[in-house]
């Protein structure tokens, strides 16, 4: 078995966020459903950007948004994703290199370019999602380094991977990889609707135990077990056999397993500015902290901690260093 280099391996779509303030009325104009994440097309794309006003380019994506926190927080993440040999790829690549992420994923030549994501921020701190996916697309099992994977303490990868049929295939041999050197596996939800394209699919990747660990949020929780009772959906989760991370926004998070369930409570903020990036922050402390064999309930006060960060600002990466910021509240990391 290969010795643990990494405290976590994360995939999923390598995605260059692009943020705009709008007001409320501008997603009733445009048609959009608050909170909501859609794909577009290229051509859907350029017109919504012409539309967005002045913008803020980040490179995000939300396992590299993962990705990111744990270098922040002082550890050693790895990160797999598609990018184009292209002016965006490029930045992307640069940025996450920069940040101290293991990054080494071949970008794809003469094809589609790199994808993007159109984010609008109501005052309200809620972010709405456009994303135009370009080359995440070409993900796919060719891209899967095994001697990473296999030197990664866990794997955790996007529920969006399910949607190119690549990815999915990708996602898989990751997994099973994973689990052949002892190591664990999880998952994102990463939104609702993503939860009610593929629920049965989940599903099985619970009951056959490909992940071991589920993060999600309040409405992910109740879709994936079709309620619009949190408890039952809590009371499910325990029964699923795999260790479910639980966000409950202001309300701080749980971590719900079959022997039982912990709650903590969210960070005190004075301001949030900026939503984008909350559940990822939440995931860096989260797999941060099971890398290092911290209980679930520290696990998810480091969480919760990197989550209050990334909302105090716009984009969905900390903006100074998390390990100072998790010393400053009493961990050691």
């Amino acid at each position: 078995m290969s010795e643990i280099k990494f405290d976590a391996l994360c995939i999923g779509n390598a995605i260059c966020d692009v943020f705009a303030h709008v007001e409320e009325d501008f997603l009733v104009r445009e048609d959009l459903v608050k909170g909501a994440m859609r794909l577009i097309d290229t051509d859907e794309a350029l017109r919504l950007y012409d539309k967005m006003g002045q913008t803020v380019r980040i490179s995000g994506g939300s396992a590299g948004n993962t990705a990111a926190g744990i270098a922040s927080l002082g550890g050693k993440p790895a990160y797999f994703g598609k990018v184009a040999k292209d002016d965006l790829g490029e930045a992307y690549t640069h940025d996450m290199t920069a940040t101290g992420v293991h990054f080494e994923t071949p970008p794809l030549v003469d094809d589609v370019p790199t994808a993007r994501s159109m984010i609008l921020i109501t005052p309200d701190g809620e972010r709405t999602m456009n994303t135009y996916l370009g080359a995440c697309t070409k993900f796919g099992p060719s891209d899967v380094d095994a001697d990473v994977v296999a030197a990664s303490a866990v794997t955790y990868m996007e529920g969006y991977l399910w949607d190119p049929e690549e990815a999915k295939k990708a996602f898989l041999a990751a997994a099973d990889i994973a689990h052949n050197n002892d190591r664990k596996v999880a998952i994102t939800l990463s939104d609702s609707f993503c939860v009610d394209r593929y629920r049965s699919e989940f599903h099985d990747l619970i009951k056959n135990g490909v992940v071991d660990l589920v993060f999600a949020n309040e409405h992910e929780l109740k879709s994936l077990y079709e309620t619009a009772d949190l408890d039952t959906a809590i009371s499910a989760a325990r029964e699923s056999g795999a260790v479910t991370a639980l966000t409950l926004g202001s309300e701080g998070a749980m971590a719900i397993t079959p022997e039982g369930q912990v709650k903590v409570s969210a960070q005190k903020l004075d301001t949030v500015v900026d939503l984008t990036g909350a559940g990822d922050l939440f995931a860096a402390g989260f797999l941060f902290g099971l890398a290092r064999s911290y209980d679930h309930q520290t696990a998810c006060e480091l969480g919760c901690l990197c989550a209050a960060n990334v909302i105090g600002h716009v984009g969905a990466r900390p903006e100074k260093a998390l390990k100072d910021v998790a010393n400053q509240g009493g961990f050691i990391v």
